[in-house]
């Protein structure tokens, strides 16, 4: 409830002109300075996280190996984040969902751009299950279909493209069968 304050009676929690007029002048001036920020720099650099690490997956594919450049989401706060926002992705390139456990996952495409890939993949590095071509935006919820230690995240339709399958082998040394 706001309090009631008699007309030509002065409110005591005021600021003198003086005072105002300098805040009014700070506060546009921040103002402008971050929209020129959000200008020069896009705007996932004012607000942007520190890079995530980067590893290098291989996938055994039916026309043989192949290699993605990968960003490890490996901590609450990235995995929630995931790609959301980004507007492209390089051809051969993903994010890993790495989790402590094997467990259930269910992943959604809010704020995500892109039509992704999803690959669910065991504990053993073997691919347990895809859900090709995620609609963006969709807050549909898309589940493992068994307890998985990692997810993978490729751009849509590259799964197919490149004859990756369940049960194939994904190698990284987080799935203690390759380098990191």
């Amino acid at each position: 409830m706001a309090a009631a304050v008699n007309v030509g009676q002065t409110c005591p929690r005021r600021l003198p002109f003086e005072v105002t007029s300098q805040v009014t002048s700070i506060s546009k001036l921040l103002a402008a300075v971050t929209a020129s920020m959000w200008l020069a720099f896009g705007s996932t650099a004012v607000a942007q996280d520190k890079p995530l690490p980067v590893t290098t997956i291989v996938i055994d594919t039916d026309h043989g190996p192949h290699a993605f450049r990968v960003e490890i989401a490996a901590d609450h706060a990235s995995q929630e984040k995931g790609l959301m926002f980004r507007k492209q992705m390089p051809p051969d390139d993903g994010m890993l969902f790495e989790f402590p456990k094997p467990d259930m996952e269910y992943f959604w495409m809010k704020n995500t751009i892109l039509p992704l890939d999803i690959i669910f993949i065991r504990a053993n590095g073997t691919i347990s299950s895809i859900a090709p071509d995620a609609v963006p935006y969709s807050t549909t919820t898309i589940p493992s279909i068994e307890p998985v230690r990692a997810v993978l995240e490729l751009n849509g339709g590259r799964a197919a493209q490149l004859g990756i399958e369940p049960d194939q082998v994904v190698h990284n040394a987080f799935f203690g069968n390759g380098p990191r």
